[in-house]
């Protein structure tokens, strides 16, 4: 019988390791045909996914000899964590392995949009030497605004704080005397006063029924008219439509999208502004990063086929 089923494309030096061990069999476009994967999976004794596939409950229930669910990565909204562990299943994921390369991430899309570096690329391209037309902004001295100041959030505002600019922060779960916030001279203050007083907004929140939506047409509009929004964390936290209607009536100056509300999006006007950066869920993307999440989610599934305890556990 086989052992490992992988139902996206992840490949690396950790996975071919696993396969010199065990049974793996490579699926990566499985994830797009949910019957299918209900039928297959309960071949197998371990799963490693990404965030493309939704392991329900139903896809739990017939993982029959499911002994670990891997996730190669951080987020864990596409997996029903509690009926895993109601099946005695553990979910294995990356909680941090791919954090610096997110920060970095973000890092380069509030560059982007302070110095218009994609629109002075295509216009210098295509012959222009527009030089007035691309005027930006500095990063240094404006206020960055975390929402969520976890592993990610906590990596960017360090980054953001070597730009000299000042740190407010949000976060349900943070103590304001917490070493992070200390460390980063950072104030914890209201999701309104974040809003209305930061040049840049990173969000870095989980999807959640609580922050699904959250940055709504309400929320959008308490944005400096001169601030820029950037969102590496989970499309669905933002409201696409209410953020076209945002920009379109210029309530702020401009947005960056890591992470869509549908992936992959279907066409909208967000595609043809100017003052608009979308890149395709490639944050984590890093040659290092990806590194590091395939070795310590493929030794966890390894550690758990063999009998041994794994690292990174999810808890419900």
């Amino acid at each position: 019988m086989p052992d490992i089923l992988i139902t996206e494309d992840i490949t690396g030096e950790p996975v071919d390791e696993l396969a010199k061990q065990f049974d793996v069999v490579r699926r990566g476009d499985l994830w797009r045909i949910p019957e299918e994967l209900k039928s297959t999976v309960r071949d197998f004794r371990a799963l490693i996914i990404r965030n493309q596939t939704q392991v329900t409950q139903a896809v739990v229930e017939a993982g029959a000899r499911l002994e670990v669910i891997a996730r190669a990565g951080v987020g864990l909204d596409n997996v029903d964590v509690q009926a895993a562990s109601h099946a005695g299943v553990p979910v294995v994921f990356a909680p941090e392995q791919n954090s610096i390369s997110v920060a970095e991430l973000t890092l380069g899309l509030m560059l982007s949009l302070a110095r218009k570096i994609p629109g002075a690329d295509r216009s210098t391209k295509a012959g222009g030497w527009e030089r007035k037309l691309y005027t930006g902004v500095e990063l240094y001295g404006k206020t960055l605004g975390v929402f969520g100041l976890g592993r990610i959030g906590y990596r960017t505002a360090v980054r953001a704080k070597a730009f000299g600019m000042d740190v407010v922060a949000h976060d349900d779960y943070i103590h304001p005397d917490s070493v992070a916030t200390s460390e980063l001279r950072a104030r914890l203050v209201t999701v309104d006063e974040l809003l209305q007083s930061s040049d840049f907004v990173s969000c870095h929140l989980p999807l959640t029924d609580e922050t699904r939506g959250f940055f709504d047409y309400d929320r959008l509009c308490q944005m400096k008219p001169s601030a820029f929004f950037v969102n590496t964390s989970r499309g669905e936290v933002v409201r696409e439509a209410d953020l076209i209607r945002a920009l379109t009536e210029e309530r702020l100056a401009g947005a960056a999208l890591d992470v869509r509300e549908e992936e992959p999006p279907q066409a909208n006007a967000l595609a043809g502004m100017e003052n608009v950066i979308l890149t395709p869920h490639i944050a984590a993307f890093a040659r290092e990063g990806q590194q590091r999440v395939l070795a310590s989610v493929c030794a966890d599934v390894d550690a758990v086929l063999r009998g041994a305890h794994p690292k990174n556990v999810a808890s419900v």
